[in-house]
């Protein structure tokens, strides 16, 4: 069996033995996204940046995240089709979902949303990548993910927010050089 399923059904053999820790699970895997969607809404207005800073941030933010889950994932998704681990196992399913696989569209998107955050603010960066990996986890307990889905993801994501936010502080830099000459 190969190393991604044997860390699926250990991930997933969590599930289903208790009522509590399964609600947790799902409100993890499937509602915690409203929550960090507030959580950024107050980091951006209670943090200290300057106007266009906090717009930077949005817009960067915004960026990666939607890069990430509307082109990549959707692209991968399209042209490589990986049936969910309910779908060709017995699982203990706490979540169904009618799309593909891989990669993970909330790995993608909420790494993408760490990593932006986190070139910006380290300290709230960390909290958000704390929050991604336990909602991508959840989702493998959950048994709608393998956890390659998640890593492949969380990648993605990434590397996507990182080239975002590199060509974005190169746009800035060269507006305000020519601004000064």
């Amino acid at each position: 069996m190969a190393i991604d399923t044997q860390l699926f059904y250990l991930l997933n053999g969590l599930a289903g033995k208790s009522q509590f820790f399964d609600s947790i699970v799902v409100f993890l895997a499937d509602d915690f996204r409203y929550v960090l969607a507030a959580l950024f809404i107050i980091f951006i207005v209670f943090s200290q940046y300057s106007k266009f800073g906090k717009f930077q941030i949005i817009a960067v933010t915004t960026l990666s995240g939607g890069i990430s889950y509307f082109g990549v994932t959707k692209l991968i998704r399209f042209l490589y089709h990986k049936p969910r681990p309910f779908l060709d196992h017995a699982v203990n399913q706490l979540l169904t979902n009618d799309n593909w696989s891989f990669p993970s569209g909330h790995a993608t998107f909420f790494f993408a949303v760490a990593t932006a955050i986190y070139l910006y603010n380290k300290k709230w960066g960390i909290f958000f990548f704390i929050s991604a990996i336990l909602m991508t986890t959840s989702r493998v307990i959950a048994g709608i993910h393998y956890p390659s889905d998640i890593i492949g993801g969380a990648l993605i994501g990434a590397v996507i927010a990182y080239t975002v936010f590199y060509f974005a502080r190169k746009i800035i830099a060269e507006k305000q050089t020519h601004q000064t000459s």
